[in-house]
């Protein structure tokens, strides 16, 4: 499992974890679409927007190995703003290519996108 050096490892202050610290030993947790509710809690969301944001600093529009990047938080952007790179896709491997969609990406946090351009 690639460990993404200099990857924030969770948000600050909060409990939600952005990387792992090693792979799991029962097998690899898939990646897995998760729907958005509009009724989510503001942390929620904020977390949402702190691992995008560290995925665009970190990654760019560049395809980038899953590696060390926690499931259940990567699964809250997959099939959205985070998509397969390559084609077939195994979501349950730690090497799965992935890539960030720009399009759906700058609609859902347009903010960490007015930053980069000023």
């Amino acid at each position: 499992m690639l460990k993404h050096r200099g990857f924030p490892g969770r948000l600050p202050g909060t409990d939600h974890q952005f990387t792992l610290r090693r792979a799991n030993p029962r097998g690899v947790t898939p990646l897995v679409r998760r729907e958005r509710y509009k009724d989510r809690k503001p942390a929620d969301r904020r977390a949402d927007a702190a691992f995008f944001e560290a995925l665009w600093a970190h990654f760019g529009p560049e395809p980038f190995v899953r590696g060390n990047l926690d499931a259940g938080r990567l699964s809250w952007l997959f099939g959205r703003e985070v998509i397969p790179a390559t084609d077939p896709f195994d979501p349950a491997d730690y090497d799965a290519l992935l890539v960030i969609d720009v399009a759906a990406a700058s609609r859902s946090f347009p903010d960490v996108f007015e930053e980069g351009s000023a």
